[in-house]
């Protein structure tokens, strides 16, 4: 099925980009504890790399270069402090015995902070009609699971708490994302940085 094209009134196509609103994991230390948790993990999945660790606080689709522009106004309005984040523990989506996604979570502070500034977002954003699909739970992705891996129930258990570190979040990201065969490439669309 051949996906209509978006024309405007002057018959020009409308260029349309993914994208997405997020905090990143900046610490060298947290990013190597991660890669080392990645390799003595061992499951057929792709791992999430380290340029690219983030926490997806709202995932907006392909959107307009209209849209990233009203977006900008209404994120610049948004004030959070600095959040600072200890990684815990290990978890799943949606179960450990169907796996699609290995993630680490935050103590339960961070946690909190995050889903505040999630909604905060949410709340700005909803003008443009933004909204997520499910309720905002706090999780940094670390594998992408595309083939059946079995039940991974052990290797959980194994790293159900772990102690990867700390870091501070300081910014809020507005990003850009292009999917290519290895992998997403993301950059910048809007910083805004803590007060």
């Amino acid at each position: 099925m051949k996906l209509p094209e978006i024309i405007i009134d002057s018959g020009f196509r409308v260029s349309m980009m993914r994208a997405f609103v997020a905090v990143e994991v900046h610490s060298k230390e947290v990013l190597d504890a991660i890669a080392n948790l990645q390799t003595d993990f061992d499951i057929k999945a792709s791992p999430v790399s380290k340029q690219n660790m983030h926490f997806t606080l709202l995932f907006l689709g392909e959107i307009t270069n209209d849209d990233v522009e009203n977006a900008e106004k209404l994120l610049s309005g948004i004030i959070f402090k600095p959040i600072e984040l200890s990684f815990t523990h290990l978890g799943v989506f949606p179960n450990p015995k169907f796996p699609r996604v290995v993630w680490i979570g935050v103590d339960k502070d961070a946690s909190e902070h995050l889903v505040e500034l999630a909604a905060q977002v949410e709340k700005n954003l909803a003008p443009l009609g933004f909204k997520p699909d499910k309720p905002f739970k706090p999780h940094l992705t670390i594998f992408r699971v595309k083939n059946t891996v079995g039940d991974i129930s052990k290797k959980i258990e194994k790293y159900r708490q772990v102690n990867l570190g700390k870091d501070v979040i300081c910014e809020l990201k507005f990003k850009k994302s292009i999917l290519t065969s290895n992998g997403p490439i993301y950059s910048d669309l809007q910083v805004i940085k803590a007060q």
